[in-house]
């Protein structure tokens, strides 16, 4: 269960106060830079070497998050023609703490009872400038994305692992990283308010994005024809995955398209699906016995 300062979200950067550096710690070229289309700071990781280039946090590797929403958001975007590093440092509920790393240097799934490395692949905004599937260097024309890692998910598939918390956080070179967030709620980028109410979807978990979080979409365009947006796993598709990419076409895309009824998208597990199916049974038989 979320602690209350953690509802109904974490902004990590915001709480943190990464731009002080007293919480957070940063090691060789990490820069505060102010980037114009996303109105707002962003932190720019860039060194050949992603072992001296880092932004950190906690501060000490003693120390621990102790965040414990099932979703981390990380919104970022790799620097074109570069490879980028990402550590998440988790803990399981027998104190086991694994490290999860994702990279486009990483050329396949890699794991032991402490690590899983993940391959990352890189999406680009005209998807015929970059082979599908292939992971290496970042395309010229790589968006900003949007990528929501479920924490507990990845620990029960690979490694039959119950999550605790998350202990730690470390971007290294080379990226672009806007916010961390972590939640217990599925934001869903261009889902709106009256959205998420018309198509029931709160009731699942699924929400609009914060604005804090969210990436600025100007009028008369939709937030997919822009950014790139990547749930992993994600579900529907076959499991265990082996590597971190968008899905083709986006799951969550349909949403934005006019006529279509926003409950198809949604995609719930079995086991979920399993709970709804009891909900609704318990419910039917209360009201068959309900006295008139």
């Amino acid at each position: 269960v979320l602690a209350a300062w953690q509802r109904p979200y974490l902004n990590i950067f915001k709480h943190f106060r990464v731009e002080e550096w007293k919480r957070s710690a940063k090691e060789g070229d990490v820069v505060a830079l102010t980037d114009t289309r996303l109105k707002g700071t962003v932190y720019r990781i860039r060194g050949s070497n992603p072992a001296s280039n880092y932004l950190q946090l906690p501060r000490a590797g003693t120390q621990s998050l102790g965040l414990t929403g099932r979703y981390l958001y990380l919104l970022f975007r790799p620097l074109p023609h570069k490879h980028f590093l990402v550590h998440l440092d988790v803990t399981t509920e027998e104190n086991q703490v694994v490290r999860i790393s994702f990279s486009n240097l990483f050329k396949e799934f890699k794991s032991t009872a402490t690590w899983l490395q993940f391959p990352f692949v890189c999406g680009a905004a005209n998807e015929g400038t970059a082979q599908r599937g292939a992971t290496g260097a970042a395309p010229a024309d790589v968006r900003w994305t949007c990528l929501v890692l479920d924490l507990p998910s990845i620990l029960a598939l690979y490694l039959s692992r119950r999550y605790s918390h998350l202990r730690g956080v470390k971007l290294c070179s080379n990226m672009l990283v806007k916010n961390l967030c972590t939640s217990d709620l599925l934001f869903e980028p261009g889902v709106t308010f009256s959205k998420a109410g018309l198509g029931d979807l709160s009731c699942r978990g699924v929400a609009p994005v914060p604005r804090e979080l969210a990436f600025p979409v100007p009028k008369g365009q939709k937030w997919h024809d822009l950014y790139d947006y990547i749930r992993f796993p994600s579900e529907g598709a076959k499991l265990p995955h082996d590597s971190i990419r968008k899905s083709f076409p986006s799951p969550v895309a349909v949403l934005e398209e006019p006529g279509r009824p926003l409950t198809q998208p949604v995609t719930l597990s079995r086991a979920v699906c399993d709970r709804l199916a009891l909900v609704r049974q318990i419910a039917s038989l209360k009201a068959v016995s309900a006295p008139w």
